[in-house]
């Protein structure tokens, strides 16, 4: 099934930076009959609550981009609750998905779940082909069962559940917490403190030396609703921007966007993670998508929604 825009979706995870887009993305487009519930009034890791909910609400679709995420600190730190969580919420909403007749799901994967020494830019097909990265095996551990999870009952039931695996997401809505955000939002705040308060240098992790990835979250959503048009999408595809870049030249971008003029430097001792996480998206190319925001615009875009929210007292923290 395609959507249309009186179909009953459910969209897990709408708080989040990446559900709150895709809400946005398809409330944008006349979709007014969505499904949102937050963690206090459904707790995806309690099997007989979302059986409940799904007896209830009977949702036609279901996107799920609901997870437990984190930068290297946060999964070196917390890996049970990332494996637990994770894995538990996956299962509850694609299995009971199932047994409550959905026929339509969207899994949001990720790319760190693809293995450390993938070939570049990383193919679909790499996929468990060799060792992941240690720092966040926990939660890519979870991820890989989710996306096996729909590729499976697709393969046995028929159903269209299928995934999508994003690049390293920033955005609107984004996690600052000071030490469990991934390395873009960090840095923003990093930076944008030290300015504020005249610091001559800010120091950051690692070497510089690794490369990433970065998508807006805006064009993530859009990504996924041409991937929910599709009438036979892949088991997995993946959504990058198409170009990568250092953390060295990613923390020149941040420090030039928010106004810091002090210095750089690293603290060597803590692990650059992989090397390299520059995904292949041909084939979400391939459909005519394109994203909207280059790296250095999307920053600023994002800097504003940082400011924006911290002058309002909503500045995402845990």
């Amino acid at each position: 099934m395609t959507l249309q825009s009186s179909t009953r979706i459910y969209v897990a995870g709408h708080r989040g930076m990446v559900g709150s887009a895709i809400v946005r993305s398809l409330q944008a487009r006349g979709f007014n009959n969505l499904i949102l519930r937050t963690h206090q009034e459904l707790d995806l890791c309690d099997q007989a609550a979302v059986r409940g909910f799904y007896a209830q609400e009977k949702p036609e679709a279901v996107v799920v981009a609901a997870a437990k995420v984190g930068g290297i600190h946060a999964n070196a730190t917390y890996p049970a609750d990332f494996i637990h969580i994770n894995l538990a919420s996956a299962h509850n909403v694609i299995h009971e998905a199932y047994t409550h007749g959905v026929q339509r799901l969207l899994f949001l994967g990720s790319s760190c779940i693809y293995p450390r020494e993938a070939p570049q830019p990383m193919k679909e097909e790499c996929l468990l082909t060799s060792p992941l990265e240690q720092t966040n095996e926990a939660y890519a551990i979870a991820k890989i069962a989710g996306l096996k999870l729909c590729q499976y009952y697709r393969k046995q039931y028929g159903v269209c559940y299928h995934s999508a695996m994003p690049t390293n997401l920033y955005g609107p809505g984004d996690n600052y917490h000071p030490e469990n955000s991934h390395v873009l939002p960090a840095l923003l705040r990093r930076f944008h403190e030290a300015k504020e308060t005249g610091a001559p240098a800010v120091k950051l992790w690692g070497t510089g030396v690794a490369r990433r990835e970065f998508l807006h979250v805006d064009d993530l959503a859009e990504a996924m609703f041409t991937v929910l048009q599709m009438e036979n999408p892949p088991d997995w595809i993946n959504a990058g921007s198409g170009s990568d870049i250092s953390i060295l030249e990613l923390a020149q971008m941040i420090a030039k966007v928010t106004g810091f003029q002090g210095e750089l430097t690293w603290d060597t001792s803590h692990p650059n993670g992989t090397p390299r996480k520059f995904m292949d998206s041909s084939r979400l190319l391939a459909t005519g998508w394109r994203p909207k925001y280059d790296l250095e615009s999307g920053i600023r875009h994002t800097y504003a929604d940082f400011l924006n929210r911290q002058q309002a007292g909503q500045l995402r923290e845990r």
